[in-house]
């Protein structure tokens, strides 16, 4: 990292982004440019969980070659000045990289689904069997990832 005085390198902070951020943006291999989607997601054991449709570019892509980056951010806000230049962006990110997992077995999914649902809030969670039947779960298993942040915190 360039700007070494804005990595995050204590193991809570970079946990309270995992656990706290609403957003992912994955960067999915689609030579030669890269096909890039934003998903809700949750996190537990070093892995991100994601829902989605069984099929669509992203799951095609995603056959091709399931290696993957990934990006988080939590807290962002533009920080206005009087001079143009000056302004700046006050954040706390994390990029990184893993593998996708398709999780298509019926008790696994509903693991999955309760992973992204507790991320968002919701911990006593019960599920409509066809509802679970027409989704997929992407289970990101995160190979390494750093945090970064800028502003006033």
């Amino acid at each position: 990292m360039r700007r070494k005085e804005r990595e995050i390198t204590d193991p809570k902070l970079l946990e309270e982004i995992l656990k706290g951020a609403n957003i992912c943006r994955l960067a999915i291999s689609n030579h030669p440019y890269p096909y890039i989607v934003a998903l809700n997601y949750g996190y537990a054991d070093n892995s991100l969980f994601i829902h989605c449709a069984k099929e669509g570019k992203k799951i095609d892509l995603l056959r091709k070659n399931n290696k993957v980056g990934f990006q988080i951010e939590r807290g962002s806000e533009i920080i206005p000045h009087e001079e143009s230049c000056q302004w700046t962006t006050k954040y706390r990110s994390i990029i990184g990289t893993g593998e996708v997992e398709m999780i298509d077995d019926f008790d696994e999914k509903c693991k999955g689904l309760d992973v992204i649902m507790n991320h968002s809030g919701k911990a006593d969670n019960s599920y409509h069997p066809k509802a679970v039947d027409k989704v997929l779960i992407l289970k990101v298993k995160i190979n390494e990832f750093s945090g970064k942040q800028a502003g006033d915190w």
